[in-house]
């Protein structure tokens, strides 16, 4: 249009210009809401290490505590059977002597709470004597574990085998046992501790762990001794492929670790320790829920009200977008009133052509940037021949198309946006040519001139017979200290002497040496 680059000159466009102040609270709230998850993750990871680190801490406590108790236990059996050995393979143990060993094994049996009694077998693994007041033999233990190893070992060494059933009493003990030999170092038999599974089982309930933890007593090979929980089945059972064996030991006689437990799939913090005087591994462990059970409910907690504080947040945000969208519509409506108000402030509703307003706008513009580029401007002014006798043959509704008629015929010779057409006044039109000089101000007069003749809109007032314009232009490089009025009165004076001349014609005001010259362009 060519009247849109005049109008823009002063109705900037404000949307684009705009914040966009629905996606900056769109990003705002989400960026909220991410720090708020952020933060609480942050802070619920800090309270779980802190809960893990406590538990291990407490673990590692557990196990030193455990490891020292099952080391006296064994240890004080073991300085037992080392007396008694040293005694008895300086004395021997005949007939004569029985008695006295008997009640000797009774006393250090009393003395220990942990001993469930003491037995002397001979090199066929058949009692010779123990501590109990009445034993009836049996088929002896040379299929046992520990009498095997000592037939086969002469190592002086305490031996701690796997837990069997007493043949006394069926009771659980834990063998530790001594080779015995004869004053030339040759196998005699063996003297055996039991130790009472019980005696270990009301150890670990002095511990306070959770229902889900665990304790247990093992041998360096994985054969579990004693358990807490303590289930029948398991005792004897390997441990050798649990984590413990298999990794950690390897790597350090002490330490902790979160894992899946092999003997009841329950996923504990174990803290275990190798002891440093027998082949045993004591470990305990506390679940991973237990440990975190606090944990759990602060996190659920502290999510609920996270929550919470993002659900008011989303839904003020919702609010607020919704005030924002309703504001942005009003907004529109007000652009599109305003826009519409410009419109009509500054163009003919008849037409749709500029009026004089917008007119005179373009021409304080068009000065300044003329006068500062040093550029021509031209103005065509131009008129409707005979339009009152039109008006007066056809009526003024008839005479109405006629100047939208013509309009069109005007607008459709400005081809570059920034010339401008206009209205100036009943049947008066006048057009706008920045960067124009005369000669092509001349061109598209005749151009207007041609395109409204061409229409052929019969007019039986006109000696021609149908609508014609006349046209004058004036051309000139501004300055800076021009007047308006003058540039318009040049033009329509053109236009007065293309009238005064015949009418249909386009006339052109010069100004050379002081004299005003005429130059007329006919059909």
């Amino acid at each position: 249009m060519p009247t849109r680059f005049h109008d823009q000159q002063h109705t900037p466009n404000v949307a684009s210009k705009r914040v966009p102040l629905r996606k900056a609270a769109v990003l705002f709230i989400a960026t909220v809401c991410l720090c708020l998850c952020a933060l609480l993750y942050l802070q619920l990871e800090q309270s779980r290490r802190h809960d893990l680190s406590q538990a291990q801490v407490a673990s590692s406590n557990l196990t030193r505590a455990m490891a020292q108790q099952a080391e006296d236990t064994f240890m004080k059996a073991d300085l037992v059977l080392t007396s008694l050995v040293d005694w008895i393979q300086v004395d021997g143990f005949g007939p004569s002597l029985r008695p006295r060993l008997q009640k000797t094994f009774a006393r250090r049996v009393q003395a220990l709470d942990q001993l469930h009694g003491i037995l002397l077998f001979d090199q066929k693994g058949q009692w010779v004597v123990n501590s109990f007041e009445s034993l009836p033999r049996g088929p002896g233990v040379a299929d046992r574990e520990y009498f095997k190893f000592h037939q086969q070992n002469v190592s002086s060494m305490a031996h701690i085998g796997p837990a069997i059933r007493s043949r006394e009493n069926g009771e659980w003990i834990i063998p530790v046992s001594k080779r015995v030999n004869d004053r030339n170092g040759q196998f005699q038999g063996v003297l055996l501790a039991g130790i009472k599974m019980s005696y270990f089982d009301q150890f670990f309930k002095s511990f306070n762990i959770d229902d889900n933890g665990s304790m247990f007593v093992a041998l360096t090979d994985g054969t579990l001794l004693a358990r807490r929980p303590f289930v029948e089945s398991q005792i004897g059972t390997s441990l050798a492929r649990s984590e413990i064996f298999q990794k950690l030991l390897p790597q350090a006689p002490s330490g902790n670790a979160m894992f899946t437990s092999l003997v009841d799939g329950v996923v504990r913090l174990f803290g275990y320790r190798q002891l440093e005087a027998y082949p045993l591994v004591v470990s305990a462990a506390s679940s991973r829920d237990s440990i975190l059970a606090g944990w759990y409910d602060t996190a659920f907690r502290s999510s609920v009200i996270v929550a919470l504080v993002m659900l008011g947040v989303g839904l003020f945000g919702w609010v607020f977008i919704r005030q924002v969208r309703v504001g942005e519509r009003v907004e529109a409506d007000l652009r599109k009133a305003q826009q519409a108000l410009e419109l009509i402030a500054t163009h003919d509703s008849l037409t749709g052509l500029g009026n004089r307003r917008l007119f005179e706008r373009a021409l304080d513009i068009e000065f300044g940037r003329g006068a500062r580029q040093h550029t021509s401007l031209s103005l065509i002014m131009l008129d409707i021949d005979y339009f009152k006798c039109y008006n007066d043959t056809y009526g003024h509704v008839v005479g109405d198309h006629c100047l939208a008629e013509v309009a069109r015929a005007v607008k459709r010779c400005c081809h570059r946006k920034a010339d401008l057409a206009v209205r100036y006044g009943g049947e008066e039109f006048a057009v706008l040519l920045p960067d124009t000089d005369i000669h092509g101000a001349m061109t598209i007069a005749e151009q207007i001139r041609r395109s409204v003749m061409d229409k052929n809109i019969s007019h039986t007032g006109s000696p021609m017979g149908y609508v014609t314009v006349s046209l004058g232009c004036y051309s000139f490089v501004p300055t800076g200290q021009d007047n308006m009025d003058v540039f318009v009165q040049r033009a329509d004076a053109a236009l007065y002497q293309a009238k005064h001349s015949g009418r249909n014609r386009s006339a052109v005001l010069s100004m050379e040496g002081g004299v005003e010259a005429l130059m007329r362009s006919d059909r």
